[in-house]
């Protein structure tokens, strides 16, 4: 059993974005030497999350931010001081986590997924946290 942790920075460039983080993941995965097991990839900032998406069609984030944009706008009624409310409820609903199996050394994704850290308020440079769980 892996027990290692894994911590990585990742500077984003927009206020909002996703950065498709899938490379690192399996970067982690077989640096951990683990051939069947679990990685847990983890986002330790409240206004950033982490997801599991299409990568085929760089339109579907657009999207994607697009509609959270409209249910979280930013300018929306918030009594939060720093202004960034938005950013909040964005990564609230995206939530800060996820796992993907890993089999035979490989990351059990779909034909079209990535792992995307998602940034909402940003620029900044954030912090992606992984551990591998395995044989």
């Amino acid at each position: 059993m892996m027990n290692d942790v894994y911590i990585y920075d990742v500077p984003t460039k927009k206020a909002q974005q996703f950065v498709d983080i899938t490379y690192l993941v399996r970067e982690t995965v077989s640096k951990s030497g683990i051939d069947d097991g679990i990685v847990m990839v983890f986002c330790p900032h409240t206004t950033a999350g982490i997801t599991i998406n299409e990568n085929a069609d760089p339109d579907v984030v657009r999207d994607i931010l697009v509609g959270l944009d409209k249910v979280f706008p930013v300018d929306g009624d918030y009594r939060h001081f720093e202004g960034n409310s938005h950013a909040h409820l964005k990564a609230s609903a995206m939530g800060a986590s996820c796992n993907i199996i890993v089999s035979d050394g490989t990351l059990l994704l779909g034909t079209w997924q990535s792992i995307y850290f998602c940034e909402f308020d940003g620029p900044r440079r954030r912090k992606v946290i992984m551990k591998v769980l395995g044989k």
